[in-house]
């Protein structure tokens, strides 16, 4: 959507309403998050995570525990990075010709995301395949 807001194929007003139509709010969010139907599917993986699969972990493996703690405040960070897009929308619709603010939560939404899966994978795939993702899986 910002390649459209920034090639004049999409108003930021429509952005936003697209993201806002795709959206749902997560009452397991203290803050809420406006996403698109990807957002909402990361949500409901954080809300899984957070309530089933990180708990078995830490349960099965306490030395997981800082691991967990960091991915957990990673999830509550990557939806924030999701409202940043939302209000970086909102400022370019009273400044159409301003794209950094745009661009820049765009990027650090980008970059939190793939981090947090990088980090996820490198140091849960390994004991996820020893004790599985819920007691009496493995």
């Amino acid at each position: 959507m910002v390649s459209q807001v920034r090639d004049g194929q999409l108003a930021a007003g429509e952005a936003r309403d697209q993201l806002n139509q795709m959206a749902m709010r997560q009452n397991d969010w203290t803050l809420g998050a406006f996403c698109s139907r990807y957002c909402r599917a990361v949500a409901q993986h954080h809300t899984l995570e957070d309530v089933s699969v990180f708990p078995h972990l830490t349960r099965a493996e306490p030395a997981l525990e800082p691991v967990i703690d960091r991915l957990t405040e990673e999830h509550h960070a990557i939806h924030d990075a999701i409202e940043n897009v939302d209000k970086a929308l909102v400022h370019h619709i009273s400044h159409p010709g301003e794209f950094d603010q745009l661009q820049l939560a765009i990027d650090t939404l980008t970059d939190t995301l793939l981090s947090h899966l990088s980090y996820e994978e490198q140091e849960l795939v390994e004991p996820l395949a020893r004790v599985g993702f819920q007691p009496g899986q493995v």
